[in-house]
């Protein structure tokens, strides 16, 4: 069991890497289409109607937004299969394990969310988006610390996951809480009734992913109709998938890596072209000091590196909590920066909290320019931080399967 954990977890992270770099680009593309004469074919693009449905039950909604509800519903099925099996048997399994990055995460949420309701006191307009620097981007994070190679501790890249796990709980919980409109009880009364479905076929632990994956897509479209945000259907689904299937097939862990290919390569990336693109031309530095944007960039970029580094500090100084194993605090500090690439989560939260496009331009504007401040301070500080080639090629030989395994759980 725990030497297995090891591989599992570099597979993961290669994944979610490689899918972060194609993220990257993504991001780049949109940002060039949104300032060439291509901008008004990409508008057009993004309001492409798509109308799906049977009888008298229909959706009808632009592309954009069965990007935003639909293709992120997959990847908040993705991330409830991960924090399932995190709880279970992973990081987040024992107090032992949890009680760092769940400290740190909870500094890296508050913290970012106080500094940005700070920055936005006398414009109660913009009050909505506290929670959009709140949020970590673990691809994006991960897509930047590939380029450090080996020399990062695989502790280090387990405690960014597991920070990042938490920050997801964290967000679907604000989602849920802060970002469901007028809701049709009767639809989500649908839904709920098709989650019960899942549940009992979940306790039968049927071993096919085929009768799940069809009734997260009835559920979704109900959750959908009722108001409530569509991708906590995802998220429900997931939760109802058993780690170990009837003849001892390990379904959830299955189903994981089967998905993760398409949320890293096709869902992510898709979602970053349609949500990234801002019009930049003609900006000047009073853009950038509005309070919306500068809120969500300075909570990043501040709000990250005192939360998690901060929180992290006085959980291992009081004793509730202990640095991994060749993991020291200018290390910390670099991944407090990296957890600030707030990206697609922010920009997710930002389309939930703002209407006016006005201001869904300035949240882009503040979380391309946080995120990419963090991401370069980030790869400097940490690069800095980190041993030489030869010292890490020399940790590598010296460490065990079951110490680098210890070290990932």
């Amino acid at each position: 069991m725990v030497k297995a954990i090891a591989p599992m977890l570099r597979d993961f992270m290669q994944k979610e890497s490689a899918g972060g770099i194609v993220l990257i680009f993504a991001a780049l593309a949109a940002l060039v289409v949104a300032n060439t004469p291509l901008n008004a074919a990409y508008k057009a693009w993004l309001d492409i109607p798509i109308v799906a449905g049977f009888g008298g039950f229909v959706i009808d909604k632009p592309l954009l937004l069965w990007v935003n509800d639909g293709l992120m519903a997959v990847f908040f099925f993705l991330i409830g299969l991960e924090v399932k099996r995190e709880v279970m048997e992973g990081q987040l399994s024992s107090w032992n394990k949890a009680s760092l990055p769940l400290v740190a995460a909870i500094g890296g949420m508050a913290i970012p969310a106080v500094i940005y309701l700070a920055i936005n006191a006398g414009t109660p307009e913009n009050q909505a988006g506290w929670a959009i620097p709140a949020a970590t981007d673990i691809a994006f994070a991960l897509g930047i610390l590939a380029l450090l190679g080996p020399r990062v501790p695989v502790a280090l890249k387990a405690l960014l996951l597991a920070i990042a796990v938490i920050d997801d709980i964290g967000a679907i919980t604000i989602i849920a809480l802060f970002y469901t409109g007028e809701i049709n009880t009767g639809y989500l009364a649908m839904g709920g009734a098709v989650f019960v479905v899942m549940l009992l076929v979940g306790r039968m632990k049927v071993p096919s992913a085929i009768p799940y994956v069809l009734l997260a897509i009835l559920m979704w479209a109900f959750v959908l109709k009722s108001g409530v945000h569509a991708t906590l259907a995802g998220v429900a689904a997931a939760l109802t998938v058993p780690l170990v299937a009837h003849k001892g097939e390990r379904l959830l862990e299955h189903m994981e890596h089967a998905l993760h290919p398409w949320v890293a390569f096709l869902v992510i990336p898709i979602f970053g072209f349609a949500n990234a693109g801002v019009y930049l031309l003609g900006l000047n530095p009073a853009d950038l000091l509005a309070p919306l944007p500068l809120g969500i960039a300075l909570g990043l970029l501040i709000g990250k590196q005192i939360g998690i580094f901060g929180f992290a500090w006085l959980a291992v100084k009081s004793g509730m909590a202990s640095l991994p194993d060749q993991v020291n605090w200018r290390q910390i500090h670099g991944l407090s920066l990296f957890a600030a690439i707030g990206f697609t989560m922010s920009l997710f939260i930002g389309n939930l909290a703002f209407a006016s496009p006005e201001q869904v331009d300035a949240v882009k504007l503040g979380v391309l320019s946080g995120s990419t401040i963090a991401a370069i301070a980030g790869f400097f500080l940490l690069k800095s931080a980190l041993p030489d080639e030869a010292e890490s090629e020399t940790q590598a030989d010296t460490a065990s399967d079951d110490t680098l395994a210890k070290a990932a759980a």
